[in-house]
């Protein structure tokens, strides 16, 4: 009698190899996690258009200070009399007049104050958008790396099956034809074999799919990623974990700066029914180019000039209920910016349960999964020696075989899901943004420093540079494969 567990014996080893190499285990050569949200941090689409947007959000104090400025125009008017009246002998043929107009406004019902403090609210209010843009992007990220190493791992785990079945079906084939075992037994071994080639592919796709969403995600391929380091900071406890969320989350953040913005609205709205108090000194050149006084032109001064000055005070009386209506709408909306504050916090508090809840389910998945493996591998040895003894049968062995891979999937992918989960509870907590992760590859893009640039900006004509896309294009890069190794970016 042939013993087959010889032969199958070559081929489990690589199997070892595999797990490790998808748990993290094997040397650091490649792309590090902080290099990927580096690389991201500077080249990403969504984060240079959410700090764009922000840039324009921080245009909103100057505009909202303007109206309690000075202002100064000058309106300059040519005209020809074309047609006179029959009894209008001294009237002119053309004139040019020039008019300056300075305002200045002393009160204005603290429509500007309001408006101001409003607009200071909504910049603050943006750049907590902006950290939580940061937070998804990097969460992103983290899900997109990871994604790729489970789906490498799997990848492996499978071309490794499909090597296995293929040295069970020849050592079956070499069996039936003895006559040790029956067609039924190959056909069983050629059976999972042919499932296990459509899981290669199917895995060899699903690698493909991730590493392309990292192509779009860092703007650069996936090349021989390392294993990832420990997450820092993660709480030991829920409640500790909701108290940071509570305290730090950007989107909970942001909705308590737009509820009082929208306070300041009201307010702004309210001033609308107030007295206006403003000066304004006003001065006006004619010149009717020697035609005023018709035939006696000469008695006329053709050129002249004037001036005046004065305080102007408004004091509204009946506008048709308009500031009552204005004040109503932004009380309403108000109460919709603190109600979306308590959707806020909802919402900051289920994630963050949910996601610790996940979190804490996939590490306790990853020590049964162990438990799993160490327990499949010992029962594949154990059944391949009986099946070599006429023991056990082959689809014995077929099913621990399946057993062994589906545990090592099992282990990969709660690997994955703890790590990621991990990361979007840090995320929750306000603790995974550039700031917190210590990027390697510049300075970190600070919002403080357009707002404080454009905060006192008075000129009319002062314009930024021309605009212009800063993140990179991904048409150059080569679409990934499903082979295992470095994905090296164009010029390498």
């Amino acid at each position: 009698m042939r013993r087959p567990s010889a032969s199958l014996a070559r081929v489990a080893a690589p199997g070892a190899l595999v797990l490790a190499l998808a748990l993290g285990a094997g040397p650091a050569a490649g792309e590090t996690l902080r290099e990927a949200l580096a690389n991201a941090y500077g080249t990403n689409p969504t984060l240079e258009a959410a700090r764009a947007n922000q840039r324009a959000i921080d245009e909103g104090v100057p505009i909202a200070r303007a109206p309690g400025l000075p202002s100064l125009n000058l309106t300059a008017t040519h005209t020809e009399f074309l047609r006179q009246s029959a009894n209008a002998f001294t009237a002119p043929e053309r004139n040019l007049g020039v008019q300056a107009q300075a305002l200045v406004p002393i009160y204005s019902g603290g429509a500007v104050r309001n408006a101001i403090a409003a607009a200071k609210e909504r910049v603050e209010a943006g750049q907590a958008d902006l950290r939580n843009t940061e937070s998804v992007v990097f969460s992103q990220v983290v899900a997109a790396y990871m994604d790729v190493l489970r789906t490498e791992a799997l990848t492996m785990l499978a071309a490794n099956n499909v090597a296995v079945l293929k040295t069970n079906l020849e050592a079956t084939g070499d069996r039936f034809q003895i006559g040790d075992l029956t067609i039924t037994d190959v056909a069983q071994s050629r059976a999972r074999l042919a499932v296990a080639e459509g899981d290669l592919k199917q895995a060899e796709a699903n690698l493909i799919a991730a590493r392309e969403t990292y192509i779009r995600l860092v703007g650069r391929p996936a090349s021989a990623l390392e294993a990832p380091p420990p997450l820092p900071g993660l709480p030991d406890t829920l409640e500790e974990a909701i108290a940071a969320a509570l305290a730090n989350n950007p989107n909970l953040e942001a909705a308590r700066l737009r509820a009082e913005a929208a306070g300041f609205d009201t307010k702004v709205a309210g001033a609308g029914r107030l007295p206006t108090l403003g000066v304004f000194v006003n001065g006006q050149y004619s010149d009717f180019f020697g035609t005023l006084g018709g035939p006696v032109a000469a008695q006329f001064v053709q050129r002249e000039t004037t001036a005046n000055a004065g305080v102007r005070l408004t004091i509204p009386l009946f506008q048709g209920g308009l500031p009552a209506a204005r004040q109503r709408q932004a009380g309403a909306r108000e109460s919709a910016a603190l109600e979306d504050v308590i959707a806020a916090e909802r919402q900051v508090i289920a994630e963050t349960r949910s996601t610790f809840a996940n979190w804490q389910a996939a590490n306790q998945v990853i020590k049964s999964a162990q438990a799993a493996v160490e327990a499949a591998e010992l029962s594949l040895e154990g059944v391949r020696a009986e099946n070599s003894i006429g023991n056990r049968t082959v689809l014995d062995v077929l099913n621990a075989e399946q057993e062994l891979l589906q545990a090592r999937v099992q282990l990969v992918t709660a690997r994955r899901n703890a790590y990621v989960a991990g990361f979007s509870l840090l995320a929750l907590m306000g603790r995974a943004e550039a700031r917190d992760l210590n990027l390697d590859g510049g300075v970190l893009y600070d919002p403080e420093v357009n707002a404080r640039r454009v905060s006192s900006k008075l000129w009319d004509w002062d314009r930024d540079p021309r605009p212009a896309a800063k993140s990179t294009s991904t048409v150059d890069i080569p679409a990934p494969d499903a082979m295992i190794g470095p994905q090296l970016a164009p010029g390498e």
